[in-house]
């Protein structure tokens, strides 16, 4: 095998929870993970010329070692000692700095990837291990599914399968900067915390409804305040018949849950009439070893 085209799924935060700043300045976080039928794809090949090529369909995405593909494929190839080249087209559709761990999936499937078409023989577990160098999210992004995070995120578990549902995400015109608003958030006086062991209970009974009224992320209190178009959206999708609506990770995408397909699309038609939202686009979970009502 010499070539390879890989999906790499994009996640949402059900639940996030900061707990406490810690002394080597990360937070120490409590999160439920859910990938999504979202993807950027990748396609790799083994290559005669030495080194990694990337080429990309967005012009601003980097192809160098800015890029975590490009530090994922060189992790794995280094300790190795793989002689040949490895050429990567990315195929980008999941946004951009938008809370959706697109970077970090990114590089999971070339981890994958190289293991594969390199004939490496690692498995998922030896996979995460290593994933975590290249960033907190991609030993998640290698799990997939319905998990609990905790740590910086690479302390994972994984979930009883979250209910079929389809997911409205929203993407204004604005980045936001993860950095920017872990500085600014205020971790030791926070009210009020999501009810993450409330909605573990949830996913074990299988029940959506409950599962839409724990969500809860801290960081939309400092997202918001900066960026109030988010908070426009969630009381969109809301107003169009969505369970529940929230940000995802530091934001700016925000997304709906909804239980009935034709709800879904109207909100979505909605939404993207209302011109609040860059990006819109529906879609459903997506669970490791099929889809679960």
């Amino acid at each position: 095998m010499d070539k390879m085209e890989l999906k790499a799924l994009g996640k949402i935060n059900l639940g996030l929870d900061v707990l406490r700043r810690r002394e080597d300045g990360y937070h120490e976080l409590r999160m439920i993970m859910q990938t999504i039928n979202m993807y950027d794809q990748l396609d790799m090949e083994i290559s005669e010329e030495k080194g990694i090529h990337i080429t990309s369909n967005l012009p601003f995405i980097p192809t160098n070692e800015n890029n975590l593909v490009y530090k994922a494929a060189k992790l794995l190839m280094d300790e190795f000692q793989v002689e040949q080249g490895l050429k990567v087209d990315l195929q980008k559709f999941i946004p951009v700095a938008a809370g959706m761990a697109g970077g970090s999936s990114d590089a999971a499937a070339a981890m994958i990837g190289a293991n594969r078409l390199f004939g490496l023989g690692l498995s998922v577990k030896e996979l995460m291990k290593r994933g975590v160098k290249v960033g907190a999210d991609v030993p998640y992004c290698l799990l997939r599914g319905t998990a609990l995070a905790e740590g910086i995120g690479e302390k994972l578990r994984p979930l009883p399968a979250c209910p079929d549902c389809y997911v409205l995400i929203g993407k204004p015109g604005i980045s936001v900067s993860t950095k920017f608003v872990y500085e600014n958030l205020q971790a030791n006086e926070l009210k009020e915390h999501p009810p993450i062991d409330r909605m573990l209970e949830a996913l074990q009974w299988h029940n959506l409804y409950k599962i839409a009224d724990y969500m809860g992320n801290v960081l939309e209190t400092v997202t918001i305040p900066k960026y109030p178009v988010i908070e426009e959206i969630k009381n969109h999708m809301k107003e169009h018949g969505a369970l529940n609506a929230m940000m995802s990770g530091s934001g700016p995408t925000v997304f709906g849950l909804f239980d009935d397909k034709e709800t879904a699309e109207r909100a979505c038609e909605e939404l993207r009439a209302s011109r609040l939202a860059k990006t819109v686009f529906l879609t459903t979970v997506f669970n490791n070893g099929g889809r679960r009502k």
